[in-house]
């Protein structure tokens, strides 16, 4: 039988403190940190709440539909379990709010199995080193900056920027067994938007989307990453999949963190975020994981930067965690800002032999036509080379750079060797002779009118 509590002490935004008279943790009505409790408010329907807060007989509540209307003499019950999440193979291909509930009107779930939120993370001794690629048919990804099986890897943007069409395009183009997408605080076009995408491009039934809109509760975007991790944490090792989560945005995630603890009235730290950012934000990036003799789960995300500042606590705090980033803006994926810490363990290794030396020379040539329009700029006078370097660039930002650009690793490798051969003389590449006889294209003679002149 469930004790109720009524002693309700105060109300702060979504965030309810009560004080529960039981001896101890863990005995009969007293709560465990992390526990579910239901909100009666007397009248109308109840709530679930999540205890996020124990100082002695004092909790702190969650309320998951909000606190508007609730009074002080409302009863919390506690249930003695944490929440959870619905698994099963029902769940592909089917879209959850942030409390878990389907919300695209098919079959119910509730008989199906469930598994609890916010676990550990994977023993590092039962982790295999990452050593496979994911392909995802981005050339600026797959030749320069490779995503990696158990890598955990961030996109840094700004607000106005294609980064939710980016991503979609990465979830349609991965090559991934089951892709979990959580949406933080997304609008509902945006939600629309990807969920049309998944569905035209025929990869919806090995998808599942966790959706927090803008317009739904906010402490319900605190669950949507522990959601998506937990799913995919299960198809990894239990059935032995490749999974690729997606989430966007996590600022807006450190944002209801944020609001969360300001409710609480803790001491807050650098520009109003709590001082557990870091291990808030660890604790999810942390599920990555190559498991042995299973599957593997990969988390690809979106972080905005407010005021395109990388020194705000959200990404600043993401750049230790993770295993390098994409920078993703003025419409490209910058080469010089972005960067995959793991691509050494695939390149070369099960990618072909010149990917490293093409990888190398691209960005090389590309830097020295960043330094080519520099001078252009300011009126310098330019040599033959430095014109060869500004017809590389723009080739390169066109054929590369350009984030609709698709083409499969073997195809874009080509296409840099082509590339080189449009611009520069094989003496000018400083690679590899037996690469350049293997792979540089040789160049069209020059077509010669009816007269023999050169067209």
């Amino acid at each position: 039988m469930l004790v109720s509590h009524s002693r309700i002490i105060d109300i702060v935004g979504d965030i309810i403190r009560i004080a529960v008279s039981s001896s101890r943790p863990g005995s009969e009505g007293h709560p465990c940190l992390g526990d579910l409790a239901l909100v009666d408010p007397g009248i109308g329907e109840t709530s679930l709440a999540q205890v996020i807060s124990i100082d002695g007989e004092m909790v702190s509540l969650q309320v998951n539909s909000g606190t508007k209307g609730l009074a002080n003499n409302a009863s919390v019950r506690f249930l003695g379990e944490p929440a959870k999440v619905t698994y099963s193979g029902n769940i592909l291909g089917r879209v959850f709010d942030g409390a878990g509930h389907p919300i695209d009107r098919g079959p119910d779930l509730s008989s199906d199995p469930s598994v609890p939120l916010g676990g550990p993370s994977a023993n590092p001794m039962k982790r295999v080193l990452a050593s496979r690629l994911i392909r995802t048919d981005v050339p600026m990804i797959d030749v320069f900056n490779c995503l990696v099986e158990s890598q955990k890897i961030p996109i840094f943007s700004v607000s106005g920027e294609p980064y939710n069409p980016f991503l979609a395009r990465i979830g349609i183009q991965a090559d991934a067994d089951i892709v979990v997408f959580g949406g933080l605080g997304l609008i509902f076009d945006d939600y629309a938007f990807f969920r049309k995408q998944f569905e035209d491009a025929g990869v919806f039934p090995r998808t599942v989307m966790f959706i927090n809109q803008a317009s739904d509760p906010v402490v319900e975007r605190l669950q949507v990453p522990d959601m998506a991790l937990a799913v995919a944490e299960k198809f990894a090792v239990e059935e032995g999949k490749r999974v690729l989560v997606l989430l966007t945005d996590m600022t807006a995630f450190a944002d209801a963190l944020k609001e969360v603890s300001i409710a609480m009235e803790r001491v807050p730290a650098n520009r109003g975020y709590p001082g557990d950012l870091y291990s808030q934000l660890a604790r999810r990036y942390e599920k990555a994981c190559d498991f042995k003799g299973a599957g593997s789960v990969t988390i690809l995300t979106v972080t905005t930067m407010p005021g395109n500042d990388v020194t705000h606590p959200v990404p600043d705090n993401t750049g230790y965690i993770t295993e390098g980033q994409f920078y993703l803006h003025s419409g490209v994926i910058d080469p010089f800002g972005s960067l995959s810490r793991l691509k050494q363990h695939v390149i070369g290794k099960v990618t072909r032999e010149d990917h490293n030396q093409i990888m190398n020379t691209m960005i090389r040539f590309y830097s020295g036509a960043r330094d080519a329009e520099q001078k252009q700029s300011m009126a310098f006078e330019l040599s033959d080379y430095d014109r060869q370097l500004l017809k590389f660039g723009a080739l390169f930002r066109k054929r590369f750079m350009d984030i609709e650009v698709s083409k499969p690793l073997e195809e874009a490798l080509d296409l840099c060797w082509q590339t080189l051969a449009d611009c520069f003389e094989p003496d000018q590449l400083l690679m590899k002779q037996a690469l350049i006889d293997k792979y540089l294209p040789n160049k069209a003679p020059p077509v010669k009118s009816a007269d023999g002149e050169a067209a």
